[in-house]
C-alpha cells in the first residue's frame, strides 16, 4: 500500500538555484554540456528513487504488521497475546522512527496498543490506551483519511471503550463523533460497520447494530487480509447473536 504522506524532496546532483523553473533548465545545460546523460544519471536516479524507496518501506512494515496483528488476535491463546503485542509494538515504534510521517504506521502503532491493553487489562492498561491515543492523533494530523478512516474508527473505538473521567479519558460523545467520521469515509467497510454496530449495541439500538453487521457482513474481501477478514466475521456473528430480537 502506497503512503499518502511521504516525503518528496530530491536534491539534483549539487543544483542550488532557488527557483523550481530554473531546474529543469539547468539539468538540459549541465546533460548538453556533458556530452551524455551519463553524468548526471545515477545521482539523479538515486534521488528519484529515495521515495519510491520509502514507500516500498512502509508498504513492507504495513503488511508485516496487519498480518503479525492477526496472527495474535485469532490464532494465539488469550494467555499469551498480552507479550506477542508488546513485542509487535516495539516493532512498530521501530517502523515509525523510521517513517514518522507515515500515517499508517501511526495507526497501525494505536491498533496494536490499544490490541495490547485490551488484552492484558489492569493499571498499565491506563498507560497504553493513552499511547494509543497519541498515536491515532499523530495519524490524523497528517491524513485524516488514513487507510480509509481507519484511524477515526480505532480512535472512536478507544473513547467507546475505555472508562471516563477520572480513570481515563472515555467519552461516548465523542465516540460517536468519531465513529461517524470513519464511517463516513468508508460507509461499506467491514471494521467501520463492526465498531459502529458494537457501540450501537451499547448505547441500546440494536436494530441499527443489526443493519450495521448486516453492511458489515456484506463488505468486499481485503486483499492480503484474509485472515483479519474471517476473524472479524467471527466478531460480527458473535454481536449479532448478542442483539435483541
Amino acid at each position: 500500500m502506497t503512503p499518502a504522506s511521504l516525503s518528496q524532496t530530491v536534491a539534483h546532483a549539487g543544483i542550488r538555484s532557488r527557483s523550481r523553473r530554473w531546474r529543469p533548465l539547468a539539468l538540459a545545460l549541465l546533460l548538453g554540456l556533458s556530452g551524455s546523460a551519463s553524468l548526471l544519471a545515477t545521482p539523479v536516479a538515486e534521488a528519484q528513487a529515495a521515495p519510491a524507496a520509502a514507500a516500498t518501506s512502509v508498504a513492507a512494515g504495513l503488511h508485516e504488521l496487519q498480518s503479525r496483528w492477526a496472527n495474535i488476535s485469532y490464532q494465539l491463546p488469550e494467555s499469551r497475546r498480552e507479550d506477542a503485542f508488546d513485542q509487535l509494538y516495539k516493532r512498530a515504534t521501530a517502523l515509525v522512527a523510521a517513517h514518522p510521517q507515515s500515517a499508517e504506521l501511526h495507526t497501525w502503532a494505536g491498533i496494536i496498543r490499544a490490541s495490547e491493553a485490551g488484552a492484558g487489562g489492569g493499571l498499565s492498561a491506563l498507560s497504553q490506551v493513552k499511547e494509543a491515543r497519541q498515536q491515532f492523533e499523530k495519524a490524523l494530523a497528517i491524513d485524516p483519511q488514513v487507510l480509509n478512516g481507519s484511524a477515526y474508527t480505532s480512535l472512536g473505538t478507544l473513547y467507546h471503550k475505555v472508562p471516563g473521567w477520572p480513570i481515563a479519558f472515555g467519552d461516548d460523545d465523542k465516540a460517536r463523533e468519531l465513529l461517524q467520521k470513519g464511517l463516513a469515509i468508508n460507509p461499506d467497510g467491514i471494521d467501520s460497520n463492526y465498531f459502529w454496530a458494537d457501540f450501537l449495541h451499547d448505547q441500546g439500538d440494536d436494530a441499527k447494530a443489526r443493519q450495521a453487521l448486516q453492511k458489515a457482513l456484506a463488505a468486499a474481501p481485503r486483499p492480503g487480509r484474509e485472515s483479519a477478514d474471517a476473524g472479524r466475521r467471527q466478531d460480527i456473528q458473535k454481536l449479532m447473536s448478542q442483539l435483541k430480537s
